[in-house]
């Protein structure tokens, strides 16, 4: 395996940091080269500098796509941090069912990785709304940097050992076995997410309405203290009135600088 020098790897770094927002720390070397390998080995590339030299030429942007879809950890599960989505049920969406009169419920899954996030909340729709639902413009936009990971939350597949932490019903209202082991998310529910890839370090948001509800977590966590500022600063002018912003729990806001009102641990409110 071609080893990287310190040198390659502030480089390399850096790209990430001014593209992504997203910081490698030297402790991440061994875990960049190990993640790069294959792409090294197939282009025959002798160092890290080639390979560098070969994202930054190529004009189609297919590079720097497979580059980020190797350097990105796509980790989730369902049901991560229960207690977002229990609040989100009990709280927020009594408040936004009241609140919006001409039913168009906008919510984003900022980070959204494999799926499962905003599949959950789609579910979680469905069931508070009931036969009510069909009258309500309630789809899901998630996005991701990684095209790999959006791949697989369109396929909507995921193994029945995945499904552990959801409840029974919702596997019988919301799932189709496949096999023994996989099972596929219906098409109603698949119907309900608009899947995006969006660069979260983008200079404009050129989204035409604001959103209700933004679930952004366990994304920051990977930002230096500024580029989470500026972030939330630009979800904070795309959330309506009284929307919410949810990260995760490891992550929090500094309280003197944002503008949202801190609600609860990782649940915030633009007010």
């Amino acid at each position: 395996m071609i080893k990287i020098t310190e040198k390659e790897f502030k480089q390399i770094a850096d790209y990430v940091k001014a593209n992504y927002g997203i910081q490698l720390k030297e402790e991440k070397m061994a875990l960049v080269t190990g993640r790069l390998h294959s792409i090294m080995a197939q282009h025959d590339f002798k160092s890290f500098t080639e390979y560098f030299d070969y994202i930054i030429k190529d004009k189609t942007g297919e590079a720097a796509i497979a580059f980020i879809n190797k350097i990105t950890t796509n980790h989730t599960y369902f049901m991560r941090e229960p207690e977002h989505f229990y609040y989100f049920r009990d709280k927020v969406l009594p408040y936004l069912r009241n609140e919006i009169s001409n039913r168009d419920l906008r919510i984003w899954s900022a980070g959204c990785a494999s799926g499962e996030e905003p599949y959950t909340l789609a579910m979680l729709i469905d069931e508070y709304f009931g036969p009510e639902k069909k009258t309500w413009d309630a789809k899901i936009l998630a996005t991701d940097i990684s095209l790999k990971a959006l791949e697989e939350a369109k396929k909507g597949v995921y193994s029945n050992k995945d499904l552990a932490p959801i409840p029974t019903i919702w596997k019988q209202n919301y799932f189709k076995k496949i096999d023994a082991e996989f099972s596929t998310v219906t098409d109603a529910i698949k119907d309900e997410i608009v899947f995006r890839r969006f660069n979260l370090m983008n200079q404009t948001f050129s989204f035409k309405k604001k959103f209700h509800v933004i679930f952004c977590r366990n994304v920051m966590i990977y930002f230096n203290n500024e580029t989470k500022h500026e972030l939330v600063g630009k979800f904070y002018d795309l959330t309506e009135k009284g929307g919410y912003l949810f990260i995760g729990h490891a992550e929090s806001l500094n309280r003197e600088l944002t503008k949202y009102k801190f609600i609860m641990p990782a649940v915030y409110r633009k007010e």
